[in-house]
């Protein structure tokens, strides 16, 4: 069932028996070919094979689906939850199976694999490693036991690959990879298999409206201002700095990687700016991606949690972002106007509908109910997002299509009549199916109502106490019109406080409409689903969504339609239930006027399923263009050449939309262009059998004392360097610094410590913070008990501060740090930490490989550090007191505490105190003499000898 590009490259990796890297452009079906390797691998050759999962879920779960679509075996995932003795045995069978890095190294350490059965592993994020990464660590380890097991890697993102300098071939040097295969889609055999069958493309280009084209200028002059901003600083390559570039997550990575180092140094303003681009992209993003009331909903959002430290929502045209969304919404109106327009459609002889009802509805925001003739108030526009009417026209046209077929003679075997609309998110999934299996204006409404609803018990929760005004009934804005104010007081009021007043008029017009729907509903037609609301928690909550489905009933009453399915915000949870297991299916229900559509699958692109193998639909709806999963269905009609396939692509005409989609397949390309040269001028290092060294750390750092030997010593012969050993707690594999500690010779223990995370000697204990771990420790309280147990068990507690490499080495600039102790500043909280403890040592290091220099610098001189005794510290044993032991129940803490605080006691002789005194009635018993040889001095034994003398104050 492969493909022919597919087996082309499973016969390239099986030629090397040393394995290989493959890179693959995105979407072309990583987990298919990972899933022929793993069943042309037989379990019962004995040999075993492991694959080392990635951070995302999504790819495993592929490679089961596409293994056991075949009926294979698949493979077990080793987790942390199974004992070692029962993870050895799973080793010793053969099979394949998926393990964790950290797992892997702590077993290979403890030599609980037997690495001579291992045939080789899999490594399925090769875009995310570095010569210092865990799977580096591991590799280096099974070579050195093992030299004939094969290392496969892959990676489907080619400009991961590329990032940096010499990525590709400094991650092959540390996986010991000779031999680097390219598959890009314009390679000559995958272009070829992929046209040969091509199916059915429309590429419709839908039009934008005016305020998305108005609204979509903005935000790229915004950004353009910000980046020219930028380019003031003179600390930011110019050349990566584009509009662009700016448009996808790795702008972030690119402007954050060349600032970093230089960070602290920054103005607030310059970080501010790398932010304000965040924004602005995820803006351009939402714009094409959800309609106009969310998006203006956003847009509130930032302006209150961004209002002053922002710097883009002062540039010059900010202000038509918010303009133009609003229009797109409602817009103010004199309620004079509107009264006018009804007075013209009273005349004009139309009967209404039931007094209350209709007009309520049709004029929310209070168009009718105006007292006062100078009013303002909000009248909706909601407008509709273009893609919805495009997407309603395409899936008649499929029904209509479908209809021919059915009246010709035309087989239809191979058509099920799936049709299968692909959404970016969730979100836009529930969206779209409600919008089809209902009338598009009236989502649009409910969301309207719920934007102003919202509002509403926002207000309420700002002033809960707040006493009502005594104005006389029938005014203001409880009856949904704002009294405009004069010139003479027009001081205090401005044109934005009409609008917000305007807008909780609307909002009081639907909370009214919903309570008396509420009450109608209650006393006629009760609602199954009504129980339901009742029972959830907070008043607030349960009068929302009361109000929310009386609004939707009643729109329901007036529209006369039929009941629909999976539709609405009471479904969400159902909905997003059913979204986990697969796709979500509308089953659209209409009026006898609409025109009937087929069943509709909705699928989230975020998810990552395998859904095109599952559904094999006949009708592709792409909403919102993917690049990976436009391969995806090139591949999939590759694999299936006889179906019949029909695929619409909806793009915003002139939108950032193609510009970000043409420019995902134009950065690909350049990254594999740019993998082609330097493929040609890779320089990988072999020894004479041919296999790759690998990155050796003893060629890249010869040791000092080789350099300077000198000949009058034994003629120069080396001294035999005695092996060192580092007890390492098991959580520490998460990090890097095991597998420098490894590259400098060290021999590395994993094990499980109570006190510390590294034991360099018995009487030195390390425990290591990278900066965001410290901050959080202060924060929490967790670093204060960490050093109290290190100082009561080491002689010498360490904390060692260990910076990123490609960051700066520094907490802040110079001139944030104040002269005074303050309760949120680092520097302070590290003084106060020191004061308490006064035999901590505080370790900066720059780097991982600085913090090997310092451990190898501080292990030079002392003994090595005993497995079994580190292991007992402070863990409660069971059997009560041993002799010679360190644990917790051998100190009693609270009387040496009581000791170091008595007068004349000092770091420097109580330990001598309880060496000579078993406990503080002895030492109570001791006279002037004897506490004088222990203490050091006369005078401090004479302190002590008088305070315990002290005679205790009555009343008598």
């Amino acid at each position: 069932m492969a493909l022919k590009f597919h087996q082309q490259i499973i016969s390239d990796l099986l030629e090397d028996s040393n394995g290989g890297l493959v890179i693959l452009s995105s979407g072309l079906s990583l987990a298919k070919l990972i899933a022929s390797l793993l069943i042309l691998h037989s379990p019962s050759q004995g040999t075993l094979l492991l694959l080392l999962s990635p951070a995302a879920q999504s790819l495993k779960s592929r490679i089961i689906h596409c293994i056991s679509s075949l009926d294979s075996p698949t493979p077990t995932e080793i987790t942390a939850d199974l004992p070692a003795n029962q993870r050895y045995s799973l080793y010793t069978s053969g099979s394949p199976f998926f393990i964790t890095p950290r797992i892997l190294i702590v077993d290979l350490l403890t030599q609980r694999i037997p690495v001579s059965s291992l045939a080789g592993i899999f490594i399925l994020n090769a875009h995310s490693l570095s010569e210092t990464s865990t799977e580096a660590f591991i590799v280096r380890i099974v070579k050195s036991l093992n030299g004939s097991a094969y290392i496969r890697a892959f990676s489907d993102r080619p400009q991961a690959m590329v990032s940096g300098f010499a990525k590709t071939e400094r991650t092959m040097r540390a996986l010991f990879l000779r031999r680097l295969h390219l598959w890009p889609r314009f390679q000559l055999d995958v272009s070829q298999e992929l046209e040969r069958e091509p199916p059915e493309v429309v590429d419709i280009r839908v039009s934008m409206s005016n305020y998305m084209v108005g609204i979509q200028k903005a935000i790229i002059e915004v950004m353009d201002a910000c980046l020219k901003e930028m380019k003031k600083t003179n600390k930011v390559d110019v050349d990566d700095l584009t509009v662009e570039s700016g448009l996808f997550k790795s702008f972030d990575e690119i402007v954050r990687r060349q600032l970093d180092p230089i960070w602290h140094t920054l103005g607030k303003r310059t970080k501010q700016l790398v932010s304000d681009l965040k924004t602005l992209r995820k803006l351009l993003d939402y714009l094409v991606r959800y309609d106009a009331v969310s998006f203006l909903k956003f847009l509130d959002t930032l302006r209150v949690s961004e209002s002053y430290r922002s710097v883009w929502l002062f540039a010059e045209s900010s202000y038509k972002i918010f303009d133009f969304a609003k229009k797109r919404v409602y817009r103010l109106v004199k309620a004079s106007d509107v009264k006018s327009k009804e007075l013209v459609k009273n005349k004009s002889g139309k009967k209404r509908k039931s007094k209350g009802e209709n007009d309520s509805v049709e004029a929310v925001g209070g168009e009718t109910a105006t007292n006062v003739a100078t009013g303002v108030v909000v009248e909706e526009v909601l407008e509709e997002a273009p893609k919805w009417k495009v997407l309603r026209e395409i899936l008649e046209e499929t029904q209509e299509e479908r209809k021919k077929q059915a009246f010709s003679e035309e087989d239809n075997s191979d058509n099920n009549g799936i049709v299968l609309v692909a959404c970016k998110d969730e979100r836009s999934c529930m969206q779209l199916e409600d919008c089809i299996t209902n009338n598009p204006q009236k989502v649009m409404r409910e969301e309207w109502e719920m934007y102003l609803l919202s509002k509403t018990e926002l207000r309420s929760m700002q002033t809960p106490q707040k006493k009502k005004q005594k104005t006389p009934k029938g005014f203001g804005i409880l009856d949904g019109v704002v009294p405009v104010t004069t010139i003479q007081n027009s001081e205090g009021s401005s044109v934005g406080r009409q609008e917000h007043e305007a807008l909780m008029a609307a909002a009081s017009s639907i909370h009214k409409l919903g309570k008396t729907t509420d009450m109608a509903l209650g006393n006629n037609n009760p609602e199954p689903h009504v129980e339901k609301a009742s029972c959830t928690k907070g008043k607030a909550k349960k009068d929302s969504t009361s109000l929310r489905r009386s609004i939707r009933s009643c729109n329901k009453k007036k529209e006369n339609s039929k009941p629909e399915i999976l539709a609405g915000p009471e479904n969400e949870e159902k909905a997003s239930e059913a979204s986990t297991s697969g796709p979500r299916e509308a089953n659209v229900v209409h009026s006898s006027s609409a025109k009937k559509l087929p069943h509709v699958h909705f699928y989230a692109l975020e998810s990552d399923q395998p859904i095109l193998d599952i559904l094999k639909p006949s009708v592709i709806i792409v909403y919102h263009p993917d690049m990976g999963f436009v391969r995806e269905i090139e591949v999939y009609k590759a694999e299936n050449p006889l179906r019949k396939l029909k695929v619409y692509f909806l793009f915003y005409d002139e939108s950032t939309e193609v510009q970000k989609f043409e420019a995902s397949i134009r950065r690909e390309n350049e990254a594999f262009e740019s993998l082609i040269r330097q493929k040609s001028s890779m320089m990988i290092p072999v020894d004479q059998d041919g296999l790759c060294m690998g990155s050796n750390s003893s060629t890249e750092f010869p040791a000092s004392s080789t350099q300077n030997s000198l000949t009058r010593k034994a003629g120069g012969r080396k001294e035999m360097e005695k092996e060192t050993q580092v007890i390492v707690d098991m959580r520490e594999f998460m990090s890097s610094l095991p597998n420098v500690l490894h590259q400098k010779g060290m021999k590395i223990i994993p094990v499980t410590l109570e006190v510390g995370d590294y034991i360099l000697s018995p009487s030195i204990c390390v425990e290591r913070k990278s900066i965001q771990d410290l901050f959080q420790s202060f924060t929490s309280g967790r670093l204060f008990h960490q050093v109290e147990m290190m100082s009561r068990y080491y002689r010498i507690p360490v904390l060692l501060i260990e910076f990123s490499q490609d960051k700066s080495f520094s907490f802040q600039s110079a001139s944030d740090i104040s002269d005074d102790v303050t309760p949120y500043n680092i520097i302070s909280k590290l003084s106060l930490l020191v004061l308490h403890f006064p035999r901590l040592r505080i370790l900066w290091s720059r780097s991982l490989h600085a913090t090997a220099e310092i451990f190898t610098t501080l292990k030079s001189n002392q003994d090595e550090p005993d497995e079994t005794r580190a292991v007992r510290v402070g863990v409660p044993s069971e059997e009560g007191i041993i002799e010679n032991d360190i644990r917790a129940e051998n100190y009693n803490t609270s009387a040496v505490e009581f000791l170091r605080r008595l007068p004349g006691v000092s770091d420097a002789n109580y330990r001598t105190i309880m060496e000579k005194c078993k406990s503080l009635a002895e030492l109570a018993s001791l006279p002037v003499e004897t506490l004088a040889e222990l203490m050091g001095g006369h005078k401090v034994a004479k302190s002590l000898r008088e305070f315990l003398d002290a005679k205790y104050p009555t009343l008598l």
